[in-house]
């Protein structure tokens, strides 16, 4: 056994309202310079819907993640190293500028200089990629709220699994389909298909915390990576020519910070926790024949940090004693493995994702309630989860490679903090055998209520800081090559693989002391902030 650690992200799909705010800020903070117009590294998708960009879940077509070869071994489904290397300067399945969107802008100037006259002027939309006038097809959210969903539901391949499942069409008029928002950032996975894919070693996974960066020094813009991954969340900087990612907010992590996305989350849906795993078990659990076995066998993964015999292990393997505390407070362990109501999303792709999703159970309640019968009810609720099977196999074909008995438990077990919670608030005297049945407890319903409802900021974020004699390196330091911000107008030419490419990243500037920081955002008072 060889004790990792990881800090990993549990979204309640439920809270999420797709206002889109963790978007922006992540943009904001992340993706503002020249190069990456076009980049989210968060985005909301609403469900069902083709997704960012389109149909990124179609690996026939993006050859992205791992499969199994005829001996049973994980190979990328982008190729072996000698298939790769032949078309290392061809590239011929990378999504293209309008399978993202082409960004814009509008001339504004038009309508604060036009002339007076009887006409209004119109602000045209003009590509900040080529400044010409263009006509405005696609964006990252362009499904939001299911509003181009009748013209583009045939193409989501989830959609499509269904149908072929279920032998059945599935309507697509609004008032007659479920639905929900899906945010998406990089799942930093423990078996990341990005990094084995890197001709030249710029990808890598942290050893300390489990978070997956790209050298940008190293990286000499290939692309492979964008291939790999099979969510698409490694982009292509068209001017610097090197490949950008999520880095799950690194400094803040570092300095016991929460996630920018998780910080300014209007729904409060984002936990955030250190999982202690068996780095030995995880080409075994990404190994496994049967796609739909693929859950269990990362829950396999997992250790449990209240074991003695693991405790052990994690301090002999180098592990903090703080990151073991963590990892015992973990949010996260107690969604995806104690009570089992947090899932993967896409396991079939075999690189064990780390960012979990809690299924939304409102679809099924609303439906339910329009039916004219009791949407809390737990009888009524339970009979709701198996009778409507199309979003149950909808979400079983996001989180569990197509088995629904993962995502009815979970389902079945939000039902029952329901109907627990509302028979209190109401004072009755909760029936024991509704959380039984679905095998919680009582108590366990209610430590599942706080997580999801009611948790503070200290129980949603429970993430260690650096180690101690790393701190003072840490705050003093400046930006790494990640997210060092280079001028619009800034130095160098074009290259083979766009403006500036192969050149160094600008020189490391120090922004700011992060417990400063952490000070000021902890803050309830200005002075205190000081």
């Amino acid at each position: 056994m060889r004790v990792m650690a990881q800090v990993a992200m549990v979204m309640n799909l439920d809270k999420c309202i797709g206002c889109h705010t963790c978007s922006v800020t992540c943009k904001q903070t992340w993706t503002t310079r020249a190069g990456v117009e076009y980049v989210w590294f968060n985005n909301v998708e609403t469900r069902p819907g083709q997704g960012y960009p389109r149909r990124w879940q179609d690996q026939e077509r993006w050859r992205g993640g791992w499969k199994l070869n005829r001996r049973g071994r994980l190979t990328l489904t982008s190729g072996g190293r000698v298939e790769r290397l032949a078309r290392i300067f061809a590239n011929p399945v990378l999504p293209t500028i309008k399978d993202y969107y082409e960004p814009w802008t509008y001339d504004y100037n038009k309508l604060t200089d036009a002339p007076l006259g009887d006409d209004y002027p119109v602000a045209t939309p003009r590509s900040m990629l080529t400044a010409k006038p263009m006509k405005i097809e696609w964006s990252a959210n362009w499904d939001d709220n299911l509003g181009g969903l009748p013209e583009h539901a045939d193409a989501d391949p989830m959609v499509a699994r269904v149908r072929r499942q279920a032998e059945e069409k599935v309507r697509f008029a609004f008032e007659e389909s479920f639905m929900f928002y899906l945010p998406r950032i990089c799942e930093h996975c423990l078996n990341p298909s990005c990094v084995a894919s890197c001709p030249s070693g710029a990808m890598y996974k942290r050893a300390e915390d489990g978070i997956v960066l790209v050298d940008q020094d190293r990286c000499r813009g290939w692309r492979q990576c964008v291939t790999a991954c099979p969510y698409k969340k490694v982009y292509f900087n068209h001017r610097t020519g090197k490949a950008e990612k999520c880095t799950f907010c690194y400094p803040r992590i570092e300095v016991g910070l929460p996630t920018v996305c998780s910080e300014t989350c209007v729904g409060r849906l984002r936990h955030l926790g250190v999982l202690l795993y068996d780095a030995d078990k995880v080409t075994a659990a990404a190994s496994v024949q049967d796609e739909q076995d693929l859950y269990e066998a990362q829950l396999g993964v997992f250790l449990n940090p209240e074991d003695p015999v693991v405790r052990a292990a994690a301090e002999r393997d180098g592990i903090a004693h703080e990151w073991i505390e963590a990892a015992r407070r973990s949010p996260v362990h107690a969604l995806v493995v104690r009570h089992r109501v947090a899932l993967p999303l896409h396991p079939e792709f075999r690189t064990l994702p780390m960012v979990w999703y809690v299924p939304p159970l409102s679809p099924v309640v609303e439906a339910l309630t329009e039916t004219g019968f009791d949407g809390e009810d737990a009888g009524n609720l339970f009979g709701a989860i198996d009778a409507l099977r199309i979003p149950v196999e909808y979400l079983a074909g996001l989180f569990t490679a197509g088995d629904p008995r993962p995502v009815r438990t979970a389902l079945g077990r939000l039902a029952a903090m329901r109907t627990h919670l509302r028979a209190r608030n109401l004072g009755e005297e909760p029936d024991p055998a509704v959380p039984a049945a679905v095998g919680l407890t009582a108590q366990d319903v209610e430590e599942l209520y706080r997580l999801l409802a009611i948790a503070k900021y200290e129980e949603r974020y429970v993430v260690p800081t650096a180690a101690l004699g790393e701190a003072r390196a840490l705050e003093e330091s400046a930006v790494p090559a990640e997210c060092a911000v280079e001028p619009r107008d800034g130095p160098g030419g074009s290259g083979p693989f766009g403006e500036n490419s192969g050149r160094r990243a600008l020189p490391m500037v120090s922004l700011d002391s992060f417990h400063a920081l952490r000070r000021r955002q902890r803050a309830d008072r200005e002075e205190d902030a000081r």
